[in-house]
Protein backbone atom coordinates (compact mmCIF):
# COMPACT_ATOMS: atom_id res chain seq x y z
CA UNK A 1 0.00 0.00 0.00
CA UNK A 2 1.07 3.65 -0.88
CA UNK A 3 1.64 6.58 1.46
CA UNK A 4 1.38 8.79 -0.84
CA UNK A 5 -1.72 11.53 0.24
CA UNK A 6 -3.80 13.70 -1.82
CA UNK A 7 -3.86 17.39 -0.75
CA UNK A 8 -7.65 18.41 -0.65
CA UNK A 9 -9.17 21.60 0.06
CA UNK A 10 -12.68 21.97 0.37
CA UNK A 11 -14.02 25.43 -0.01
CA UNK A 12 -17.16 27.64 -0.73
CA UNK A 13 -16.29 31.40 -1.50
CA UNK A 14 -16.76 32.44 2.32
CA UNK A 15 -16.40 29.00 3.61
CA UNK A 16 -13.35 26.21 4.25
CA UNK A 17 -14.96 22.67 4.66
CA UNK A 18 -11.63 20.86 4.66
CA UNK A 19 -8.00 21.40 4.06
CA UNK A 20 -5.79 18.62 4.77
CA UNK A 21 -4.37 15.91 3.66
CA UNK A 22 -6.39 12.86 2.61
CA UNK A 23 -6.55 8.73 0.70
CA UNK A 24 -9.67 9.63 -0.82
CA UNK A 25 -12.08 11.65 -2.32
CA UNK A 26 -15.64 10.37 -3.53
CA UNK A 27 -18.58 12.45 -5.81
CA UNK A 28 -20.99 12.50 -8.06
CA UNK A 29 -21.30 13.63 -11.78
CA UNK A 30 -23.37 13.24 -14.46
CA UNK A 31 -22.37 10.25 -15.55
CA UNK A 32 -22.33 8.82 -11.98
CA UNK A 33 -20.28 8.41 -8.62
CA UNK A 34 -16.35 8.80 -9.08
CA UNK A 35 -13.69 8.22 -6.48
CA UNK A 36 -10.13 10.42 -6.78
CA UNK A 37 -6.74 8.15 -5.53
CA UNK A 38 -3.08 9.72 -5.16
CA UNK A 39 -1.84 9.89 -8.74
CA UNK A 40 -5.27 10.58 -10.38
CA UNK A 41 -4.70 11.76 -13.60
CA UNK A 42 -5.31 15.41 -14.17
CA UNK A 43 -9.11 15.70 -13.85
CA UNK A 44 -11.85 18.40 -13.64
CA UNK A 45 -15.55 18.12 -13.95
CA UNK A 46 -18.72 19.27 -12.69
CA UNK A 47 -20.70 17.72 -9.26
CA UNK A 48 -23.94 16.79 -9.34
CA UNK A 49 -26.04 16.84 -6.09
CA UNK A 50 -24.82 14.62 -3.96
CA UNK A 51 -22.83 14.14 -0.19
CA UNK A 52 -18.51 14.44 -1.22
CA UNK A 53 -16.86 12.10 0.51
CA UNK A 54 -13.21 12.93 1.88
CA UNK A 55 -11.52 10.26 3.68
CA UNK A 56 -8.32 11.06 5.76
CA UNK A 57 -6.20 8.53 7.94
CA UNK A 58 -8.61 9.06 10.96
CA UNK A 59 -12.04 10.45 9.63
CA UNK A 60 -14.19 10.35 7.05
CA UNK A 61 -15.79 13.65 6.23
CA UNK A 62 -19.31 13.94 4.35
CA UNK A 63 -19.81 17.56 2.77
CA UNK A 64 -23.72 17.75 1.24
CA UNK A 65 -23.55 19.64 -2.30
CA UNK A 66 -26.48 20.72 -4.28
CA UNK A 67 -23.29 21.57 -7.24
CA UNK A 68 -19.76 22.09 -7.64
CA UNK A 69 -16.83 21.99 -9.35
CA UNK A 70 -13.67 19.77 -8.81
CA UNK A 71 -10.22 19.58 -10.29
CA UNK A 72 -7.20 17.65 -9.71
CA UNK A 73 -3.53 17.93 -10.79
CA UNK A 74 -0.62 16.42 -8.93
CA UNK A 75 -2.54 15.12 -6.05
CA UNK A 76 -4.10 18.47 -5.60
CA UNK A 77 -7.60 18.06 -5.15
CA UNK A 78 -9.45 21.84 -5.15
CA UNK A 79 -13.03 21.06 -4.19
CA UNK A 80 -15.56 24.13 -4.96
CA UNK A 81 -19.00 23.60 -3.21
CA UNK A 82 -22.30 24.82 -2.76
CA UNK A 83 -23.93 23.66 -0.14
Amino acid sequence: MSNQQLNVIARAPFELYFEGQAQVVSAVNKIGKFDILPGHTDFFSLINPCDVVIETDNEQISIPTTNGIVTVRDDQVMLFLNL
